[in-house]
């Protein structure tokens, strides 16, 4: 058993066929005389913008980019995904943010990596010896705090 829509419904419904008694004899759904009525005025306007003439030549060719542009936008419509849905989706595909194609820095390298050549041992600082290391024990005394560092400086901090 085959099941019918009612898809034909929509498309009987939302097409002109022109004025009583002198049909036209194409087939065009009222959203695209919508369309394309401002179409062609916004064309004819770039056109004029453009610096070419009102004459015959430029209004026939304002008239099949008129029709070409229509039949495209017209395309993407139906009775389920309206126009105002398509502008809609069409603006805030513009607007979204894009993932950056190109990569921040270059290639990665290991040229810039400082290698020891003995493993760092427990108690030992990096800094090297200072003239006062070997005096000190291995607990740590109330001075070697980083209060204590702190007191120390001569800079005054944050102000």
């Amino acid at each position: 058993m085959r099941i019918r829509t009612d898809d034909e419904v929509y498309r009987v419904d939302a097409v002109w066929l022109g004025p009583p008694k002198a049909t036209f004899p194409w087939r065009a759904r009222y959203v695209a005389w919508g369309v394309g009525v401002p179409l062609f005025l916004v064309v004819l306007g770039v056109e004029r913008q453009l610096g070419i003439g009102f004459g015959f030549f430029s209004t026939a060719w304002a008239f099949v980019i008129t029709i070409a542009l229509t039949r495209l936008i017209t395309s993407k419509i139906s009775h389920e995904r309206p126009l105002g849905a398509v502008f809609t989706m069409w603006l805030r595909e513009l607007q979204t943010p894009r993932e950056k194609t190109r990569a921040a820095g270059g290639a990665a390298s290991a040229s810039k990596i400082k290698v020891r050549a003995e493993r760092p041992r427990p108690g030992r600082k990096r800094g090297g010896s200072r003239p006062d290391a070997n005096r000190r024990s291995h607990h740590p005394s109330r001075e070697s705090t980083a209060r204590a560092r702190r007191r120390r400086t001569s800079a005054p901090v944050g102000r």
